[in-house]
């Protein structure tokens, strides 16, 4: 399981992608979303701007993603 700190109070899962290395772009970022392929906390998510905080997870293909706050 892959983690991303965050260095600000949130991450839009967008940009979690992006920074995760499961989408190269925010336009495959935004396919991918609303295509429902994309899992937060357990949920299909449709929102690019969805805001993730420290605690939340995110599902996509096989790869989990851990948002942690930064220490």
């Amino acid at each position: 399981m892959e983690k991303i700190v965050l260095r600000e109070e949130f991450i839009k899962l967008g940009q979690a992608l992006k920074a995760a290395g499961l989408v190269d772009s925010g336009v495959e970022a935004k396919d991918v979303i609303t295509e429902g392929l994309v899992k937060v906390n357990g949920s299909v998510e449709y929102q690019r701007g969805k805001k993730l905080h420290g605690g939340d997870s995110i599902e996509y293909g096989n790869e989990i993603i851990q948002i942690v706050n930064h220490e």
